[in-house]
């Protein structure tokens, strides 16, 4: 009996010391999965962190550029890449002229958990962003109003927006003594502004350079605005299509649009709720008070083209 157990002991001995080869053999394989598993999504995570990096410097070189002073690139680069990715660094920004960009590219090692097992310490981990910009071309304006260039070139002395002192504007229309003037066309073209008929359902209207679009009549906004459409962006900044050339009445007038200007609305009146108080015009003018200024726009509502007119206003969007 002591035989048999003593015999039974031995082979499960071998049997343990056989598996002990085994496990030892598939250590170097395990670890070389786990390595792939963790070191590998780590990579991942890195890179996610390290393009979020790369876009905000790149976004942040490009708006200094668009307003007309690119700066210490270098700085402004470096300074947004390790407030998004602590650990990371920015090489220095590149700009191009064609298209108009810039841009960043961000670095960082990543130490690996598992990989040095199989030769592997750190990997290098990059991530760039390009970010080109210029002025509006086309878009959506989230208010049915056009700007004669008359009133832009008065307001702006022919070049770009910089002041802050608010002028009344006057309906077109409205007034029939309107200064007036000669726009980029060559065309005669009257002062104030005009209201634009809206898309369906919204108080919103799209437009395009070198494109008609046509006027709403009536001496009021179109009836698919409210007050409050118009009210909301009250002491905001609009992005509206400036025209050059007109022509037609009643529900076949039409403006020509010239280009995109940004304007600071402070107040309006068009009649009987459309008015802010004070009002900035009385009796049976309709008018808006603000000024022209000079804007960086980053939302999709418009798009840009390096060929639009310069009016003081860029259009921002990521190049990947």
């Amino acid at each position: 009996m002591s035989r048999v157990t003593s015999r039974t002991a031995r082979r499960l001995g071998d049997e343990h010391g056989a598996a002990a080869v085994v496990l030892s053999l598939l250590m170097v394989p395990m670890l070389g999965f786990a390595a792939i598993a963790v070191d590998v999504g780590a990579l991942y995570a890195e890179r996610a962190r390290l393009q979020v990096a790369a876009d905000a410097a790149a976004f942040a070189v490009a708006q200094d550029c668009a307003r007309g002073a690119c700066g210490d690139m270098v700085a402004t680069a470096s300074a947004l890449v390790e407030a998004n990715d602590g650990d990371a660094s920015a090489a220095p920004p590149v700009l191009s002229s064609d298209p108009l960009s810039v841009s960043v590219t961000g670095s960082t090692p990543v130490q690996h958990w598992f990989a040095p097992v199989i030769g592997h310490d750190a990997t290098g981990v990059t991530a760039s962003a390009t970010v080109g910009w210029g002025s509006p071309d086309a878009g959506t304006a989230v208010l049915p109003l056009t700007f004669s260039w008359c009133e832009f070139e008065r307001q702006t002395h022919g070049g770009l927006p910089s002041a802050t002192t608010v002028h009344t504007i006057t309906l077109t229309k409205g007034t029939a003594d309107a200064m007036s003037c000669t726009g980029p066309s060559g065309n005669f073209v009257p002062g104030g502004f005009g209201y634009l008929d809206t898309e369906t359902g919204t108080c919103s209207v799209a437009s395009a350079v070198e494109q008609r679009s046509y006027s709403s009549t009536g001496n009021t906004p179109p009836s698919s605005c409210s007050a409050a459409d118009v009210t909301q962006w009250i002491d905001r900044i609009v992005l509206l299509p400036i025209f050059d050339e007109y022509d037609g009445t009643g529900n076949n007038a039409w403006y020509r649009v010239y280009g995109y200007a940004a304007f600071r609305l402070t107040g309006f009146h068009f009649g009987g709720q459309f008015s802010t108080s004070p009002k900035p015009c009385s009796g049976n003018d309709r008018c808006v008070s603000g000024y022209f200024t000079r804007f960086v726009d980053l939302s999709e509502a418009f798009s840009y083209s390096s060929d639009a007119p310069a009016l003081g206003t860029n259009i921002l969007r990521l190049i990947r």
